[in-house]
């Protein structure tokens, strides 16, 4: 299996590369298990990835294989009122084999949103996953692109090697570092997990960057395995947020709520955007670039990113101008995502 291919230039990008929805937590549920899949609906999950990797036994990995693609299948058929936004991803087991395209092939098909490729190290593997989807799309009769790839770092090379990985094919999305403790990432690079997360501040920061600069949309990170520690599972989405991620993977329905609520504007940002947003235009209809807004210089810089919250988190919001905007409470974040995230080129 060649996996020899020139990266496609920005006027070569697959329009089904286009246009990917943010999401903002990605739960992963084990193969041989797709009757969580209602769980993970139920606990307000954007995205489930199945699992065929890590949570199969070697001897039960074909009898996943077939329960998955059963789950992805019904999927398709199913009326969106029923599935929810809750979109569908597989991760596959590293494609070091046929068995690997094979269970590739099984997979790919019409309501499949993505695949996780694990222990992935160069841009070379990205090369070959990217061919073999393009294979499986057209067989499938999907639009070129339309199959989502997200590369797990979880080698010292692969994390090294971040920006050449996020470069290799435009199908490429949701591409971060993952910081799991005692996982294969703590392993590669030797550094010693805390709840607080600094050592691997920089790791996880740099491998956002390069996903930025490569125009990955939708960087997402993880995980975090304390089931019940819901304050430090707090404590590192909010950590993860100040970087510049837009959302984690993770391990347990539990933590799906919290990862929504930190990776969600409240209301009051919202209405902050907008009311910064018309205070701005009107500067600029009065011929100033900027102006000043709640004790803060601004202008068409942060008007522009403003702009960008608002049509990502699909608000609509009245700017109120005889009264302030309301505290920020938990229930103001469970809204849908009606944006969508596009790969820069």
């Amino acid at each position: 299996m060649s996996s020899e291919a020139s990266p496609k230039r920005p006027a070569e990008v697959d329009a089904g590369a286009v246009g990917r929805p943010p999401l903002r937590s990605l739960l992963f549920v084990p193969g041989t298990r797709t009757d969580w899949l209602p769980k993970a609906r139920a606990a307000g999950a954007d995205a489930a990835i199945l699992d065929l990797e890590d949570a199969v036994p070697a001897s039960g990995r074909l009898a996943a294989r077939a329960q998955v693609a059963d789950a992805v299948a019904r999927a398709a058929v199913t009326s969106a009122e029923q599935v929810g936004r809750m979109a569908l991803f597989v991760r596959v087991n590293p494609l070091d084999d046929w068995a690997g395209a094979e269970e590739l092939r099984a997979v790919v098909r019409p309501g499949l949103a993505g695949v996780v490729l694990p222990k992935v190290r160069s841009a070379q593997d990205v090369k070959l996953a990217d061919r073999l989807l393009g294979w499986c799309e057209q067989e499938q009769g999907l639009p070129p692109g339309h199959i989502a790839l997200v590369p797990l770092l979880e080698t010292a090379r692969g994390l090294r090697e971040a920006y050449d990985i996020a470069r290799a094919a435009s199908r490429i999305a949701y591409l971060g570092a993952l910081t799991a403790p005692g996982g294969d990432v703590e392993r590669a690079v030797g550094y010693r997990w805390s709840p607080e997360g600094t050592e691997t501040v920089a790791l996880r920061s740099r491998v956002l960057l390069d996903a930025r600069a490569a125009g990955v949309p939708c960087p997402v990170s993880g995980l975090w395995t304390r089931i019940g520690d819901l304050p430090g599972l707090r404590a590192f989405a909010e950590q993860n947020r100040l970087l510049g991620y837009e959302g984690m993977m993770a391990i347990h329905p539990a933590h799906v709520p919290v990862i929504n609520e930190v990776f969600s504007p409240t209301s009051a940002e919202l209405a902050r955007c907008a009311e910064l947003i018309e205070a701005v235009e009107a500067a600029q209809r009065e011929g100033t670039g900027a102006v000043t807004f709640q004790g803060e210089m601004v202008d068409e810089a942060m008007a522009r990113t403003a702009r960008l919250v608002l049509e990502r988190h699909g608000a609509q919001v009245r700017v109120a101008r005889t009264s302030s905007a309301s505290s920020p409470r938990a229930g103001d974040v469970q809204r849908p995502l009606t944006g969508t995230c596009s790969r820069s080129v």
